[in-house]
């Protein structure tokens, strides 16, 4: 049980210094909302982990993270919690829409509230902010990317 216990507090510590690394370093890697800012983070990440910044050694950091890690890495880089808005904004640029949901269930979503949130965390130019773009499915909206030229 103590075994348990340990790795238990390992795992959390390790998760919570990861998203806050993410989450203090993301903006940092321009362009924001890009492939290319993924991609510089990672390598970042992989020089400051002591590996060098060749193709080799940059392949064998991504092996070493696995996919299940990558992913969710990928999933907080690419998202914002906007709480005074209380909206949620998933962003990937290699997803075909960003997607906009309400923090709380009850939340009914204010146009006003989304252009809003999209302007101020960099998306502006880089969707539609006209509501008549988007599609609203249930409580979660979809917009288009303007350019898909980043993938």
């Amino acid at each position: 049980m103590e075994q348990i216990s340990r790795t238990s507090i390992q795992a959390k510590a390790f998760e919570f210094a990861l998203l806050e690394l993410i989450y203090s370093k993301r903006d940092s890697f321009q362009p924001l909302w890009s492939v290319d800012s993924w991609a510089k983070f990672l390598i970042w990440l992989s020089l400051n982990c002591g590996l060098s910044g060749e193709k080799e050694s940059l392949e064998m950091f991504a092996k070493a993270m696995g996919s299940a890690l990558t992913s969710r890495m990928r999933k907080i880089f690419f998202e914002r919690a906007l709480e005074d808005l209380s909206l949620h904004v998933m962003a990937d640029p290699a997803e075909a829409q960003v997607l906009i949901m309400p923090i709380a269930l009850e939340k009914m979503i204010n146009d006003n509230d989304v252009v809003q949130a999209l302007e101020r965390i960099g998306l502006g130019d880089k969707v539609s902010l006209s509501s008549a773009a988007w599609e609203r499915h249930d409580s979660i909206i979809s917009i288009p990317w303007n350019v898909k030229s980043d993938i």
